[in-house]
Parts: C-alpha cells; structure tokens; sequence
C-alpha cells in the first residue's frame, strides 16, 4: 500500500498517521474507524493557493464539500482561506453551524427546494449555481420576495467528455447537470437571467467530470464557455460577467495504476488555457474558481477495520472478512472503485496470499478489495484500506443497522474525534411506534 502524507510504518512495524499508531487508535476508539491526516489536507489546500498564486490570476479555490462535510472540516477549510461548495441544505446548515463566512459559501445542486433557497438567501451566501430554468424563475421570484439580489452562475453542459467512469461524467451534453449548448439552452439561459429580477448573473460554471488525469479537457471547456462568455459581454449586455469557474475532478492515486498530475500542473494549465482564450477574445482576465474536493480530502483518509472471519475455497479465492463494508464505503459496489490495503498491526511482514477483502453487510456485492496482496492474514489484524477520505463517510448508510464508524484527525501526534461513533441507540433514536402498536406489545407481555 502507497503510504501519503505523514503516514509511515514506524519501529514497531505498525502503520503510523499523524504520528499515531493506528494499533493505539483502534484500541482507544475501536473499528470501523475513519482516520484523517490533517496536515496532508491543510497541505493540499495551501498548493492550490500558491500554485493560483504564481498564475497572477484573481481565483477563488472552493473546497467541495460533498466529498467530506463535517463541523470540523469545514472549520479547516475556513481557516485556510478556501470558499465552501454545497449542495444540499444539510450541508448549508453543517457549514452555517461551523460559523463558516457565508459570503464564501456556492450552492449548487439541479434540484434545489424552495425550503434550501430561502435558507440560503437567509444565510446571505455568496453565489447560487443555476442549474436549470425552473431554478433561474424560483430563485428569482423568492429573492423579489425577500428584497435582495441572490448572485449567479449558471452551470452549463460544455459537451466536453473525459476518460472516466461513465456514471461520474458530468460534463457531456446528455447528463441531468446545466444547460447545454448544443440544444441553445445555455444562450437562452443567460439571455433570461439578465432579464430576471432578483438575480445578478456574475459567472459561468462548467463541470466536465471527476478522477481527471490530464489537462486538455479543462482547456477544451475554457475555450468553449470562454466564447459564450464573450457573446454574454459583447451582444447581451452581460456587464457583470466576470467569474469563470472552471468545477473540480482533479484525480489522486488509488492504486499504482493512477497516475494523477501535481496540483501546480493543474493549475498552471487551466491558467494558460484561461489567459489564451480570453486574450484572444478581446477580454480581460475573469476570476477563475475551481473546486476540488476529492484531491483535499482522498488521500488523506485511511480506514481501520478488525479482521474477523475467513473462507478459503480451494482453486478459487480466499475471503476474508472485516467489520465494515459497503455500510461504510460503499464505491466498490457503486462504481467497482478499487483500493490498496495493508495489515496495520504488521505493516513490514511481506506478502504471502492474495484474499479478497469481504464486508459484513448481508450482500453477495459487499466486496471492499477482489485482489489484496497481504501477509497471511489471522482474526483479530487491523486492516487499513487507504485513500477513503472522499465520498465514504459521505455515503456510509445502516444498512443491516450498521451504526457508522467515527471520525478522527490526527495530526503531531494527537487524535482528535470529530464525529462520535453511533451507538444502537443512535439508530432507533428517531424511530417512532404508533401507540396502537405500543399497546399490542404491552397486551402479550
């Protein structure tokens, strides 16, 4: 297993984060157990910053937080000066509660409520990105309400694809996301809002996919959105045009087989491709934003489990099975995402055995890793899948009652819990029973 940011094996053979034996972690806070490098995040956010820096360009870097969103995360994010993507009113309330700057805070989302915009209006967020035209009039007509002007950008579709996993390419003309310009939605799109009262269109926003390994379809998208950009300006009269945001989908390494680029070589093409188009187009430089989130916050996670059983069929594979699953990362099963893992507790003894990592959960499709290589693997090991800091804990579910695993930041040497483990309890604490049900358990009792 690829070892990121603090991460070691230190001289009692076990795997280290932040300066914490895994081994010690499990013991004080048991498994399932998310475990977060702080430092590897807070150095992630700081080279987007300086790699904007160097590029001269007004820019904006928005952490996207449907790849990990807590109370403490978005605490770090606003200490380090990044922007906040949400996309859904709990996420909004998660940010408002960490007393996150509203003015930093994108909504975005293709199916917003009337209940989510008037909270975020409430909030005084800093921008909205339109998704669609059933948005643009309800947005409009809720802020005329409320007597404020709500800023936007309105995401578009660019018919733009990129070498990925089809159900997380976003950014072609057939997907649920923006309006497209091939069907001319997108010209009417801004056409409307500059005749929409309640709204200020300040930007455009594209979004070509996720697990992105190259550059040339960030440069593709800048040049064809740059050209509508100046169409809005120059024929429509779009004098408040001036954001260009450019979305997210910076690949990490999972397993050797990913080869991602430096945040710099990310940043410093978008830049070059920006400066082209618009220089060519006679405009000036917009503020560019981007939005990363599985890059912050991937390969910072790393997930503890307890080894339990195994089932060796002779010429066929060998399962051994952990104390989590699919209830906790559920994108091997949603995406066939594949992962490294290593024993913790014995991280320098060789492999001898390739077994398949199973879950718990009652589910033939509950496989966390088909082909790990490890040493022989015994019940009661502590297996450390890496790279689950993005989209794990954001999609844990109880299914089976599975109560979710707690959260930790570690850093220099300090564990710090910042989601608690549920308890059974937590699970039927929203539960309700009718009190003729009520009165029928007490009558057989």
């Amino acid at each position: 297993m690829y070892l990121h940011g603090t991460s070691r094996v230190n001289e009692h053979g076990h795997l280290e984060i932040g300066g914490v034996d895994t081994t010690e972690l499990t013991s004080k806070f048991g498994t399932p157990l998310y475990v977060f490098d702080e430092q590897l995040m807070r150095e992630t956010m700081r080279a987007y910053k300086s790699a904007w820096d160097a590029t001269g360009l007004r820019y904006e870097v928005a952490y996207a937080s449907k790849a990990f969103c807590t109370l403490a995360m978005c605490r770090i994010v606003a200490e380090e000066g990044l922007a906040l993507d949400v996309v859904s009113g709990g996420e909004l309330h998660t940010a408002l509660k960490a007393n996150f700057p509203s003015e930093r805070i994108h909504f975005h989302g293709n199916n917003k409520t009337p209940d989510e915009i008037e909270q975020a209006l409430n909030a005084g967020i800093g921008a909205f990105v339109v998704d669609n035209f059933h948005e643009l009039a309800l947005l409009g007509a809720l802020a005329v309400e409320k007597g404020v002007v709500a800023d936007i950008l309105l995401r578009l579709s660019p018919g733009v694809e990129v070498h990925t996993h089809e159900y997380i390419s976003t950014g072609q003309e057939d997907s649920k996301f923006g309006f497209d310009l091939q069907s001319g939605a997108a010209q009417q799109a801004i056409q409307l809002s500059l005749q929409t009262k309640g709204v200020r269109l300040v930007g455009l926003h594209s979004h070509i996919g996720s697990q992105i390994f190259e550059t040339e379809g960030f440069k593709h998208a800048i040049d064809i959105v740059g050209n509508l950009f100046a169409q809005a300006v120059k024929e429509w009269g779009a004098k408040d045009l001036s954001v260009l945001n450019v979305g997210g989908g910076f690949g990490i390494r999972y397993t050797e087989g990913d080869t991602p680029l430096q945040v710099q070589q990310y940043i410093e093409a978008i830049a070059e491709g920006v400066k082209a188009t618009f220089d060519s187009l006679g405009l000036a430089h917009p503020e560019v934003v981007i939005e990363p989130g599985r890059s912050i916050v991937g390969n910072a996670g790393t997930t503890l489990y307890t080894v339990g059983s195994s089932k060796n069929i002779p010429g066929v594979r060998k399962y051994v099975s952990v104390n989590g699953g699919m209830s906790d990362n559920p994108r091997p099963a949603l995406y066939q995402a594949v992962y490294e893992a290593m024993l913790a507790n014995r991280a320098t003894e060789e492999p001898t055995e390739v077994v398949s990592i199973a879950g718990k959960a009652c589910e033939s499709g509950d496989m966390l890793i088909w082909d790990a290589k490890l040493p022989e693997v015994q019940a009661g090991d502590i297996l450390a899948v890496s790279c689950t800091g993005a989209y794990n804990y954001s999609m844990a579910s109880n299914y089976n009652r599975i109560a979710r695993p707690a959260v930790v930041f570690v850093q220099n040497g300090v564990a710090d819990v910042v989601v608690k483990r549920e308890s059974f309890d937590d699970l039927v604490s929203l539960d309700v029973v009718p009190a003729r049900l009520m009165d029928g358990v007490l009558s057989q009792s």
